[in-house]
């Protein structure tokens, strides 16, 4: 039985991943109630986390795991359902009084429809989907503002970066100095890059993340993503947006304001802290995190970030200043390229190389911005993708 809480109830949307069980541990420990779950197609982990927290509903995205979790819920009242339409139904529920929060964080293109249905049903996002914002961020930030609902950012560069808007507003910012820890192959060369196997691409410095993400970190991919995303969240323009490599990952991000005063935010790297934040956002609460030593730390240091070798930053300052459907059609070539990587038939500097291919020849997508029209040059970039890798093996 879970006691009353102090804060809204939640759903958590790829609750089986990294963030999505951070955020059943943070749930847990702040007595939050948790109404619903979704999963890709682990039905037993899913179960698992059912039971333990008294959920109304489940999803789970594979039809047939669907059908696999249904009979292993049929003791209880816990309602299922199946596939993406599932999910959005599921996610259209009331379930109860109170307003609940959506944690998405579903992995990839695949939580888009899932942040519109959110937002629609008129529900808060607490959003660890980036890709939301890259691949249709003007058509979600409409939608949440007509709608009335703020998002809540669950990365911690953006929850980083929405802590320290608490002391100025978006119209006095000069500059977001959004961080990074560059990665486990920082300082690296190109020849030195098309070396790395998928084994050592996988073991990140510093957080514990899903293997796609780990990899897009390791490319800087994921940073090039975080600035499309905090150009939409925080309505700024890529110009005021400043990437920082800071090993140490101590320092989330910071925001310079007009006046030249920069306000930054620090703690461990656990993106427990995160999730918590946007849970129980504008109130804080007990720690779940360990306490930050800065004498252990010693010293913070700041470089500028090699783009000439990582390409994919570049790539992504490029296609969110075009605009359009372009910065989908770099996301789409990227899940394409980080897939052939995972499985071995890709090179790592070939994810640098087959993306960029990809976004050149659909330039035309920055003269798109609709719903239909954003997924049908993801279809579209998904195609060509694979076309183009064929000539890489």
């Amino acid at each position: 039985m879970q006691k009353e809480s102090l804060y809204p109830p939640i759903s958590i949307l790829g609750s089986t991943g990294s963030v999505g069980e951070q955020a059943i541990d943070v749930a847990l420990k702040n007595h939050i109630v948790v109404n619903s779950l979704c999963a890709h197609k682990n039905a037993a982990r899913v179960e698992a986390q059912a039971r333990l927290l008294g959920v109304q509903a489940c999803a789970m995205a594979d039809e047939s795991a669907a059908a696999d979790l249904k009979l292993r819920l049929a003791d209880t009242d816990i309602r299922v359902f199946s596939g993406m339409d599932g999910i959005c139904e599921m996610i259209s529920q009331s379930y109860g009084d109170q307003q609940e929060t959506v944690v998405n964080s579903v992995i990839g293109e695949a939580g888009l429809r899932p942040t519109l249905a959110t937002l629609e049903a008129g529900k808060k996002l607490a959003l660890a989907n980036k890709e939301s914002l890259v691949c249709a961020g003007e058509i979600v930030m409409d939608l949440a503002h007509r709608k009335g609902l703020e998002i809540l950012p669950v990365d911690s560069e953006h929850s980083a970066i929405f802590q320290c808007l608490r002391a100025g507003d978006t119209k006095s910012i000069k500059r977001i100095l959004l961080t990074a820890s560059g990665g486990p192959f920082y300082g690296m060369t190109r020849e030195e890059l098309a070396q790395i196997t998928v084994e050592r691409a996988l073991a990140h410095p510093t957080w514990n993340m899903g293997a796609k993400i780990t990899i897009d970190s390791a490319t800087l991919m994921n940073k090039g993503f975080e600035v499309i995303e905090a150009v939409h969240l925080f309505d700024v323009t890529p110009e005021q947006i400043e990437v920082l490599v800071h090993r140490e990952s101590i320092m989330h991000s910071a925001v310079e304001y007009i006046d030249n005063s920069v306000i930054a935010q620090m703690s461990v790297p656990d993106m427990r802290l995160c999730v918590q934040y946007a849970l129980t956002h504008p109130y804080r609460t007990e720690a779940v995190i360990p306490q930050l030593d800065l004498t252990k730390v010693g010293k913070m240091t700041f470089a500028h970030p090699d783009t000439k070798t990582f390409v994919l930053l570049q790539l992504a300052l490029d296609s969110i200043a075009k605009g359009g459907a372009l910065p989908a059609v770099l996301n789409a070539a990227n899940e394409v390229a980080v897939q052939a990587f995972l499985q071995h038939r890709l090179s790592f500097t070939g994810i640098f190389d087959l993306v960029t291919e990809t976004v050149c020849a659909l330039d035309a997508a920055k003269n798109e911005n609709t719903i239909d029209g954003i997924f049908a040059f993801d279809s579209e970039a998904r195609t060509l993708a694979n076309e183009f890798l064929k000539r890489y093996r």
